[in-house]
């Protein structure tokens, strides 16, 4: 049997591939149509494991596929391969907010680690947003201030249209000529993370928030 290969993310593209075919048949496409959504799907999907293995490339492989059970089956297959987010203690999430002596964690018992590109709860007493997410095989977290917006917008993160909040998070960037330097960065993100994490299908501009926000790079 392969190993565990698919990422939180990369499942919830496949996810939105599988729907845009299944989608195309209910709409009752012409048969040319149908096949060139398949195709692309199917690009698209083993475009994403590169390195993957003949058995897992025919596992991904959706292009015998033709009713909605068999597309179900498909996803219900692949949710077995999940690479779950890491496992997470308390203490480590202490470990990561030092200056926050009154930090509030979540119930780590009641989170599916297999539905998470990055870990995040809020504060509500201190309008507190956490972040945690894997950067470069290191587990790492921010502390933002947030503030939640009246009307729906489109999530940084995730694209999704929604209730969202602007956080903000101070980086620690250092200036040469000025010690007192900082900068403010913010966003506007999804104020329900687990939404968020079904949403997600690219974790590249949520990893270059998090090195931009923990970047000790010198400033110029």
């Amino acid at each position: 049997m392969t190993e565990k290969y698919i990422k939180n993310a990369e499942f919830n593209l496949i996810h939105n591939q599988v729907a845009l075919i299944k989608d195309s048949y209910k709409k009752n496409a012409a048969p040319n149509v149908i096949q060139a959504v398949k195709d692309l799907a199917n690009t698209k999907i083993i475009e994403l494991f590169p390195n993957a293995t003949i058995e897992q490339k025919e596992m991904l492989d959706l292009s015998a596929l033709k009713t909605d059970q068999e597309y179900d089956k498909y996803m219900k297959q692949l949710q077995d391969y999940l690479i779950p987010f890491p496992k997470i203690s308390e203490a480590q999430l202490k470990k990561m907010f030092p200056k926050n002596k009154k930090l509030k964690l979540p119930d780590l018992d009641k989170i599916n680690l297999d539905q998470l590109s990055y870990l995040s709860w809020v504060d509500i007493s201190t309008n507190k947003k956490f972040i945690v997410f894997e950067l470069e095989e290191k587990m790492v977290g921010i502390e933002c201030k947030y503030n939640l917006l009246q009307k729906d917008n489109i999530c940084s993160f995730c694209n999704r249209f929604g209730q969202v909040a602007y956080i903000s998070t101070i980086t620690k960037a250092k200036k040469a000529k000025n010690p007192d330097y900082y900068k403010a960065i913010g966003n506007y993100i999804c104020f329900d993370s687990k939404e968020c994490n079904k949403k997600i299908t690219n974790v590249d501009y949520l990893t270059t928030f998090l090195q931009e926000s923990l970047g000790e790079k010198t400033v110029q």
